[in-house]
């Protein structure tokens, strides 16, 4: 069987070089193409001098007309916009996507759900196994506890992270909401500061931290009367976020057209 064609997009920044390399020592996958935006510094370049490994003879281009006809899947974690332009592209190629770009904003979504009807689009806050995982059970602890247990979620990430809360803490948000059976939107506190009166009840609590070179650590404290429950997860390398895009990539081929969720990968989609 023919090894599985993989397009990575954003190939110069960090998740970018994390998955070529990560390519390059998975049996099964080979990188047949990387796309970077017009004007990047990257076009031209050699993909695997690009991640630090041997040149491996593949360079970055800027046109996706050009891709091959081998490419079944894009992994993709870059900009909101790229990454509704990426979705049209899988639409009309029959490709599968596979994105990681958080930012995304509502109408972004209605895009990306649009594209859906023609393309396996597979999207997640986090890729990381073992945060979807945290995020299931974190959906099951808010329906078995009512409101008189508050939710906080803290999040820390490197200084150069540009949004926030970040897209991992808003899946543990939507999770905890899910579970609750209430409106995450309406019923989230992102901002305080200043007298802020009392806390409101059944409403589910943000606090950001930016600095350093930190990858990814999250907490949600369920803090009731006189006892509090805390879930933690840290990422310590980005490999784990390239290793749950491969899992949903090869999960991914195949499938029915429709936008997906890691927790569909992973078996944990409740039905």
């Amino acid at each position: 069987m023919a090894d599985i064609g993989l397009v990575v997009a954003g190939p110069s920044g960090r998740m970018g070089r994390t998955l070529i390399r990560m390519i390059a020592e998975t049996p099964g996958v080979t990188l047949c193409g990387a796309l970077a935006r017009p004007g990047s510094a990257a076009v031209g370049a050699d993909c695997g001098r690009l991640a630090g490994l041997e040149p491996n003879g593949m360079e970055v281009m800027d046109d996706p007309h050009a891709l091959p006809e081998t490419a079944q899947v894009i992994l993709d974690f870059t900009t909101p916009a790229t990454t509704v332009a990426l979705a049209t592209l899988a639409a009309r190629r029959g490709m599968v996507l596979v994105s990681g770009t958080t930012g995304l904003s509502p109408d972004d979504f209605a895009r990306l759900r649009d594209a859906s009807r023609h393309a396996v689009i597979v999207h997640s806050g986090n890729m990381g196994l073992g945060i979807n995982l945290l995020a299931a059970m974190i959906r099951r602890a808010a329906r078995s506890l009512d409101a008189e247990f508050d939710i906080e979620i803290l999040e820390m990430h490197h200084g150069r992270k540009v949004d926030a809360p970040s897209g991992t803490a808003l899946l543990l948000g939507q999770a905890a909401a899910d579970g609750r059976g209430i409106d995450l939107e309406s019923r989230s506190d992102r901002r305080r500061d200043g007298h802020t009166g009392a806390r409101e009840k059944g409403h589910i609590g943000f606090a950001t931290l930016r600095g350093g070179t930190v990858i990814g650590e999250h907490s949600v404290i369920l803090a009731g009367e006189h006892e509090r429950i805390e879930f933690r997860h840290k990422a310590e390398d980005r490999t784990m976020f390239a290793r749950g895009a491969l899992r949903a990539a090869l999960w991914g081929l195949g499938r029915a057209p429709g936008l997906y969720s890691m927790a569909d990968v992973l078996g944990l989609a409740e039905q």
